[in-house]
């Protein structure tokens, strides 16, 4: 089982997106849903010309007066994609098209509101547009008027501190601070947390979800190696944790010091080619001002080698770091 499959394995207990929704939307409207009301919807939509992707996990929920659809997006990707706002534009179009080619329509066959989520877990924080009008170059006069406006709802995991997500009794924060521990200790005190909440028997469902996704895709990743093929739930997990802190936490300091190595090159490559590249617009434009320098240190890989590459093409330096 893959890290997207898992996560939509974990989103889909209406528990879980409700406590996403109420933990990490906080604006006013999300306090007049019906939570009760929440089902999951199919995610395999046919274009018109007949082109079929799986869609990521999509679920309504009764609002005020209709349906509201929430499309998540779960983003397990090393680099940010900048024209993600794209992809939701694209995503929610071929939902839109469902909905009115099987007539699940609002009032005066209006279409529901959809609220896209893009859930990220990468170590890179999240800087693309959440607009998908960023992206488009602004348009003179009235023209302005038709320049596309589409905001998706980010979450960015890496953004959240443990003393901020461990005081919520939450579903979804319980499993933003899982991957973001720093130690096994941090790891038991999150399972601790979760073997107390879903003690109940009508949460068997969610606790076999967790204990999947700890042995298949979270445990694997920090333990290499180990064997885990008889823990069936997260109370056994929690024992086998007690047992082996000890070993557990050398294999991740070393773990740590590899994946820290290896952050160090990477970032030692992209610092020499940031000043490749300040060197090469310094030649070609004259000196750079303080904004522009730090423009192109903060840029990542992909970026600069976009800026290289227009380097001895560009008429002006705006020209090379246009969108």
């Amino acid at each position: 089982m893959d890290h997207d499959h898992s996560y939509k394995l974990l989103l889909s207990h209406p528990e879980r997106v409700a406590d996403l929704l109420r933990g990490f939307v906080r604006e006013d409207w999300v306090q007049h849903l019906d939570f009760g009301s929440l089902e999951k919807v199919s995610g395999t939509y046919v274009a018109d010309d007949l082109r079929e992707r799986e869609d990521d996990v999509i679920w309504r929920v009764r609002g005020e007066q209709d349906w509201l659809y929430v499309y998540l997006l779960i983003e397990f990707q090393s680099t940010v994609d900048r024209y993600m706002a794209v992809r939701i534009l694209v995503y929610l179009g071929l939902l839109y098209q469902d909905l009115v080619r099987t007539g699940q329509l609002a009032a005066e066959g209006r279409l529901p509101p959809v609220l896209p989520i893009v859930l990220y877990n990468g170590n890179r924080r999240w800087d693309a547009p959440v607009d998908i009008a960023d992206l488009v170059i602004p348009m003179p006069g009235g023209l302005e008027t038709y320049r596309p406006r589409l905001k998706y709802f980010l979450l960015d995991e890496g953004c959240y501190a443990d003393s901020e997500l461990a005081p919520l009794r939450n579903l979804a924060a319980a499993l933003f601070r899982m991957e973001n521990s720093r130690t096994p200790q941090d790891v038991e005190r999150v399972l601790a947390a979760l073997v107390t909440w879903l003690q109940a028997p009508k949460q068997a469902s969610l606790r076999r979800a967790f204990t999947v996704w700890l042995k298949r895709v979270f445990l694997p990743g920090k333990m290499p190696g180990v064997e885990l093929g008889s823990i069936n739930d997260l109370q056994e997990v929690q024992s086998m944790l007690a047992e082996r802190v000890t070993e557990w936490t050398e294999e991740w300091k070393c773990q740590g010091r590899q994946e820290g190595q290896k952050e160090g090159r990477e970032q030692g490559r992209q610092e020499g080619e940031a000043a490749l590249l300040l060197r090469l617009l310094e030649l070609r434009f004259g000196p750079l001002d303080e904004t522009s320098g730090a423009h192109v240190r903060r840029a990542d890989a992909e970026t600069l080698l976009r800026w290289g590459e227009r380097v001895l093409t560009a008429a002006s330096l705006e020209e090379v770091f246009k969108a």
